[in-house]
Parts: structure tokens; sequence; C-alpha cells
């Protein structure tokens, strides 16, 4: 069994429960609360700062030209094209520049992106892509679940673009890089190291559902 496949299997259950989250059921039948949206919108983007110096920390640390570009090319992903969704929903939800740089990180979130970002410090690039990954992979298979329960959810007139934007190709392709990279760096891991990536990997994929839970309930 392959790295990412032992990881992923050890979160089936807690995925599932992904699918049935009020938030996500609201993004698929295009019947969610706005301000819901709106809350979760920025909150996000301020994940997505961490989350891109999670990336940094592992290009830090990488010896290997390969992984290293890999890391840099994800950190330009996150900061032109993920957060271009982010700033086309700050435009029409009225989200200032201002709102960004004074809102907090919520609570959840903040604990969230400190694991990461301590998994990243302690370990080296092969924690710090653990600690990305259950996010990274979770939208596309939230999305395509969406998708696959509601085929129109990518065309609704507001969620549309956001469906579209992790349901897309080449965002696959993506975690297709992470995932091999992942594979290929710990071909030659013991169980205990094996073991270590899994509490890793499962605390993040419990930290998203925490932050699904934290946007429905726009707890701060």
């Amino acid at each position: 069994m392959k790295t990412t496949e032992r990881l992923l299997a050890a979160t089936t259950d807690l995925w599932h429960s992904y699918y049935d989250h009020p938030f996500v059921l609201g993004i698929q039948n295009g019947d969610l609360d706005k301000q819901k949206f709106r809350f979760y919108t920025i909150q996000d983007y301020l994940y997505l700062l961490d989350y891109a110096k999670v990336f940094a920390i592992g290009l830090s640390k990488a010896d290997d030209p390969e992984v290293m570009h890999v890391f840099a090319q994800y950190i330009s992903q996150i900061m032109d094209s993920e957060m271009n969704v982010h700033k086309g929903y700050a435009g029409i939800l009225d989200i200032t520049k201002d709102e960004l740089r004074h809102t907090k990180p919520a609570l959840a979130n903040r604990s969230y992106t400190s694991y990461m970002l301590a998994c990243a410090q302690n370990g080296g690039p092969v924690e710090a892509l653990t600690a990305i990954l259950a996010c990274a992979v979770s939208y596309e298979h939230i999305v395509k679940e969406i998708v696959r329960r509601n085929p129109q959810a990518a065309q609704h007139p507001f969620y549309g673009d956001w469906v579209s934007s992790y349901a897309s190709p080449s965002y696959a392709q993506e975690n297709v890089i992470l995932c091999e990279l992942v594979d290929r760096l710990t071909a030659s891991y013991s169980d205990a190291q094996l073991d270590k990536l899994t509490e890793i990997f499962y605390t993040c994929a419990r930290y998203e559902k925490a932050f699904w839970d934290m946007s429905w309930k726009m707890e701060a």
C-alpha cells in the first residue's frame, strides 16, 4: 500500500462526514446562507496565508531541487490561483482589504494552522507535505461528491465558481503531484515513521471538520 493510500484509508469515515456537513450541503444545494459563506471566505483567506507558509518552511528544509521546485510552484499557485477565487468573492460580498487585514483568525482556524506550522517546523519536507495534504485532497473529494450528487452545482450563479475551481482537472493534477511526491519520499519509511505521518494526516483531517463546523456556526 502506498503511503497516501494508507493515509486516506485511515480517514475514510471522517471524510464521509464532510459530504453531509450542513455547510457543504448548502453549497451543493445552492442555499447556503451567504453570511456564513462570507465568514468562511474571510477565514479561509487567513488560513491560506499560513498554508503558504507551511510550503515555505518545507521549501527551506528541502535539499532535493525537484522537491524545492514543487514547493515553490505551490506557493505561487496558492498566492495567485486560489487567492483569486477569494478575491472574486470578496468583491461580491463587499469584503474590503482593510477587513481582511484586521480580522483575526477564529480559534479553530488559528489552532489548525498552528498545528500545521509546528509539523513543518519540527519535521521536514515530508511532514510539511502530510500536514498540507488533508486540506488539498479533501477539497477535491468534497467537490467531486458535490458534483456527483448535483451535476448543476458548478453552474450555480453564486457558488458555481467555488465548485468549478476545486472540480477542475488542473486542481486534481496538482494533488496528483503532491501525492506522488509523498509516496516517493516515503517509499523506504518504517511502520513507525508511517504511523507518525498518519497521526499528522488524521489530526489535520479532524481540523478540516472543525473548520466546516466553525464556518457553519460563524464561530470566532
